[in-house]
């Protein structure tokens, strides 16, 4: 049987492709957090050459035409500047400038936060995981998440030593807080956070060091303490059904403060004053926008006959 010298040259790739997969995927991995503006431009070309063959799901809004997907999954704030509130915010020569202009098409999936891959199988696993470390904790476990300064919520020392001093207030009805800083986060921050908690007994700071206790604080956290700038740890604390309460939104404007009001409107989070008792427990439906957007891609598929394995 005859085989063209194409042939033999895919095959070839295929082969490195196949003994090198770990490798590659690292490098995708990392070429999609330092370009992954050009993974639009990219997927919506694959699409255009093959559209026969593949379906491509665009996680985000991509700020350019929607027909160059098969689907869109983006929060449900992306489209806050086509709110009335939002257009009275934006001089009018400056409207058309704005994305998105047009409201959500068919093929458009809304979520209310970020998608992540937090549900119940991954807090029980993260739970037994962690069991050695956080079960003889002194209860309630008050898991204080600290992200960093953003476009739409902008902050400094101010905000926390605003932090520091509600904690102070609550740690009477606290067993035992857990403060996590993000790798982001400013100096000045994480230095009043220091200053003003390190030596606490019933607190303990993470800095960075290994491992990243952040999955076992998910998975035995009693309630949550987040700071207002980031939607992705938000989200995630709000997958647990336990009490998340957010600081800082008023620091927050635009789409991030319109993601806060959903939530707020939802019974999802409540503002955290100082005022609170962390022994109360209050819950909600988590949210699980994952696993509902998941199902709309499965649908899709199928509509065209296709399926994915389990």
């Amino acid at each position: 049987m005859f085989f063209s010298r194409r042939f033999y040259s895919f095959l070839s790739m295929f082969s490195v492709c196949f003994l090198f997969v770990g490798p590659f995927i690292q490098m995708v991995n990392q070429t999609f957090a330092n370009y992954h503006f050009l993974s639009v431009s990219i997927a919506s070309s694959i699409r255009r050459l093959a559209s026969e063959n593949v379906f491509v799901v665009q996680i985000q809004h991509p700020r350019s035409h929607l027909n160059r997907f098969d689907m869109v999954i983006t929060p449900r704030h992306d489209y806050y500047p086509l709110t009335p509130e939002a257009q009275e915010q934006v001089p009018r020569f400056m409207r058309s400038w704005i994305t998105p202009r047009e409201p959500p098409q068919g093929h458009v999936v809304l979520t209310t936060g970020a998608l992540h891959g937090i549900d119940y199988a991954t807090l029980r696993k993260s739970a037994s995981a962690w069991h050695d470390e956080f079960a003889a904790l002194p209860k309630p476990l008050v898991v204080v998440n600290i992200g960093w300064p953003r476009r739409n919520c902008r902050y400094g020392a101010d905000l926390a030593k605003q932090l520091t001093d509600a904690l102070l207030s609550v740690l009477g009805s606290c067993g035992s807080v857990r403060i996590a800083l993000s790798y982001k986060t400013p100096e000045k921050v994480s230095r009043v956070i220091f200053k003003e908690l390190g030596d606490n007994p019933k607190v303990y700071i993470w800095s960075g060091q290994e491992p990243n206790p952040y999955m076992g604080h998910l998975a035995w956290g009693d309630a949550f303490v987040v700071t207002a700038d980031s939607v992705s740890l938000i989200s995630e604390a709000c997958s647990t059904g336990k009490p998340v309460y957010v600081i800082g939104g008023d620091h927050c404007k635009w789409k991030i403060a319109d993601f806060h009001k959903s939530l707020r409107e939802r019974g999802v989070v409540r503002p955290f004053t100082g005022f609170e008792d962390m022994s109360e427990s209050w819950s909600y439906p988590p949210l699980s926008d994952t696993a509902e957007a998941a199902m709309r891609v499965r649908s899709a598929l199928a509509a065209r006959g296709w399926s994915l394995r389990s």
